[in-house]
C-alpha cells in the first residue's frame, strides 16, 4: 500500500463499538470509571477495531533503526557505530526494550530502515532506505522520495504485522543524533524557540546541549520547513526512524490497529502523521511522560494523557513496552470480572456534575 492510498484509508473511530464499550464497562462489578484512563483506552480500542470485543494477546514493539548525518556536527557523546552495535543487540535479547517485551510477553521488532553501514545484521529487518541521512546543517536530510519511500516502509510493516495475528503494536527507534532531530521537528511543529525543546539526550554537557541547540536552529534557518507540510519538513530535518515510525502510526490508522507511542522520538513521528491525516489521531495510545522537555508539549498537543510518568527517556520503546501488563490486566476485568447482572448487587448510577 502506498502513502496516499494508506491515508485515504482511515477512517474516523467506530462510535457504536465505543458506546457499546462503556455500556461494558458500566455494567462491570465495580465502581463507575474507577480504572480512569484504562477504561477510556478501551473504549478507544474499540472505536479502532470497530468491536466492542478485541483481542490484544499478541503485542510487537517495532524498533526503527537509522543513523542521522548530522552527527557529523558533534551532537552527541557516541558515534554513529554504536546504531548498529545496539541494533545487533536487539537480536540477542540485551537491550533495555528486549527485557521490558520479555516480561510484558512482546516481540521486539528490529528494522533496519537507515543504517549507516554495508552489513546486513542477522535478525533485523532490511528495509534500508539509504546508509543514513545526511547532515540538515548543509542539505535536506533526505530527498522526499525518501521521505515518502521511509513512510510507506512504516505503513507496510503494519500491514504485514497484522496479518501475521499482531493486533497491538508500539513504536520504537534507535538512531544515535536522533533526539536533535525530533528535537528540530518538534520546535517547528509546536511553533517554539529550540532551546524550550530540546533536552541532554543520552546525557550532553552544558557546551554540548548549547551545540546541540545552535545546530538545530542553524538547520531551521537553512530549510524554513512550513509546518504545515509535512513531508517537507520530514526530509529537510527528520530521519528515516521518525519517517518509519510516522509511517506505521499512519498504516496502523488505515487498518483499524492500535498503536501505542513511546516517548520524545516516537510522540514527534505520531505528530508528523496527524499532520499528514488528523484522523490519525484517534488511533494512538500514550504511554508514557517522557523525561525529555518536549515530552510533555507533544502529549498536550496530541490530545493524549499518559498512563506512566517515570522520568523515562531510554527510547527504544520501553516506555511502550511497559504499558502492555496494564492493558492485559485490564481487558482481564472487562472480559472476566462478574457483572451486577450476575449478583443481587444494585449497579451504580451515573450522575451529571452539574
Amino acid at each position: 500500500m502506498n502513502l496516499s492510498q494508506a491515508l485515504n484509508n482511515i477512517k474516523p473511530p467506530c462510535q457504536k463499538s465505543m458506546e457499546e464499550a462503556q455500556h461494558h464497562w458500566d455494567r462491570v462489578l465495580k465502581p463507575l470509571d474507577s480504572l480512569g484512563q484504562l477504561e477510556k483506552h478501551l473504549i478507544k480500542i474499540a472505536g479502532m477495531t470497530g468491536s466492542s470485543q478485541f483481542d490484544l494477546s499478541k503485542k510487537a514493539v517495532v524498533v526503527f533503526c537509522a543513523d542521522n548525518g548530522v552527527v557529523a556536527q558533534g551532537i552527541s557523546q557516541t558515534g554513529k557505530e554504536v546504531t548498529a552495535l545496539v541494533a545487533e543487540n536487539f537480536t540477542k535479547g540485551q537491550a533495555c526494550v528486549c527485557h521490558i517485551a520479555k516480561i510484558a510477553g512482546a516481540d521486539v521488532i528490529p528494522v533496519d530502515i537507515g543504517i549507516d553501514s554495508d552489513k546486513s545484521i542477522p535478525g533485523v529487518l532490511d528495509r534500508k532506505i539509504a546508509k543514513g541521512t545526511k547532515d540538515f546543517t548543509r542539505e535536506p536530510a533526505m530527498t522526499k522520495q525518501e521521505a515518502t519511500a521511509a513512510l510507506e516502509v512504516g505503513v507496510n510493516l503494519a500491514l504485514e504485522l497484522a496479518e501475521q495475528g499482531y493486533r497491538l503494536l508500539a513504536t520504537g527507534e534507535m538512531g544515535i543524533g536522533n533526539t536533535t532531530t525530533s528535537s528540530a521537528l518538534a520546535a517547528v511543529m509546536l511553533g517554539l524557540p529550540v532551546r524550550q525543546v530540546t533536552g541532554r539526550g543520552a546525557g550532553l554537557s552544558d557546551e554540548g546541549l548549547a551545540r546541540k541547540v545552535a545546530v538545530i536552529e542553524k538547520g531551521i534557518a537553512l530549510h524554513a520547513p512550513d509546518p504545515k507540510d509535512p513531508l517537507g519538513l520530514l526530509s529537510a530535518l527528520g530521519g528515516f526512524d521518525i519517517a518509519g515510525m510516522a509511517g506505521l502510526c499512519i498504516g496502523c490508522a488505515a487498518i483499524g490497529l492500535p498503536v501505542v507511542l513511546d516517548g520524545l522520538i516516537s510522540c514527534v513521528a505520531a505528530l508528523l502523521a496527524v499532520e499528514f491525516n488528523p484522523l490519525v489521531r484517534h488511533y494512538l495510545l500514550p504511554s508514557h511522560l517522557s523525561a525529555e522537555p518536549a515530552g510533555a508539549l507533544l502529549l498536550e498537543r496530541l490530545g493524549l494523557k499518559p498512563l506512566l510518568s517515570a522520568g523515562m527517556k531510554v527510547g527504544e520503546g520501553t516506555g511502550a513496552a511497559a504499558t502492555f501488563p496494564l492493558y492485559d490486566m485490564a481487558l482481564s476485568i472487562y472480559n472476566d470480572m462478574p457483572r451486577f447482572d450476575d449478583t443481587v448487587i444494585v449497579p451504580y448510577r451515573r450522575y451529571s456534575s452539574t
